[in-house]
């Protein structure tokens, strides 16, 4: 019979920990189990905008993703297909020529901010989570990666934070916690929460669900 994947969603806030738990999940599985796939790689493609355009962007909206990609990505790796994913470049906002080859995996992890907005990758989907972190210790989060990852300065990271990054959590990512079969506080450091969706995980690759 042939092989097929199940899919986990995590969304959340910006800095909430959704890498944190993505990983966690990772651990104690072999090659070939679980693979995470973040959702930041689907940012569509601005090479056709000029650096100004590009940087007026609101980079938190869901029309910033390429959500279509996205989808036909992850159906193909769920019919044990192997994919090329996206890399992109956050200092020009455009997609790398290198991409990254994923092969088919027991178990996909997608992780972003927007990862439960789409109705049709929900539909995708086996298992919904949502990571909920208080806003100061996400911004503390956001301002650290921002600076040391992506090359910002402090105060474009905080203007970003205020004009568009805070107004799409409150538009856009909370609400998404409907769509959510569970909430989790504080990110990976709730230990439960991870235990108990790795032990889930464990089951359904020892029951050969898939």
């Amino acid at each position: 019979m042939k092989q097929s994947s199940i899919l986990i969603g995590i969304a959340g806030g910006t800095g909430s920990g959704k890498t944190s738990i993505a990983q966690e999940f990772v651990k104690e599985f072999t090659t070939g189990e679980v693979a995470v796939i973040q959702l930041d790689s689907y940012y569509k493609d601005l090479s056709f905008m000029s650096m100004e355009e590009r940087n007026e962007q609101n980079f938190d909206h869901p029309e910033a993703m390429d959500f279509e990609l996205l989808h036909k990505h992850l159906s193909s790796l769920m019919q044990w297909e192997t994919v090329n994913i996206p890399s992109y470049d956050f200092s020009t906002h455009t997609r790398k020529k290198e991409s990254a080859q994923i092969d088919p995996h027991h178990v996909l992890v997608v992780e972003g901010i927007l990862t439960l907005w789409d109705a049709k990758l929900r539909e995708l989907m086996d298992i919904k989570l949502f990571v909920e972190t208080p806003d100061d210790i996400r911004f503390i989060r956001r301002l650290t990666r921002d600076r040391e990852e992506r090359e910002r300065t402090t105060q474009s990271v905080i203007d970003q934070y205020l004009h568009t990054v805070r107004p799409m959590h409150e538009q856009f990512v909370n609400p998404m916690k409907v769509h959510a079969d569970l909430i989790i506080p504080e990110g990976g450091q709730n230990k439960v929460a991870v235990d108990l969706i790795r032990t889930k995980i464990k089951s359904i690759v020892q029951m050969g669900k898939i």
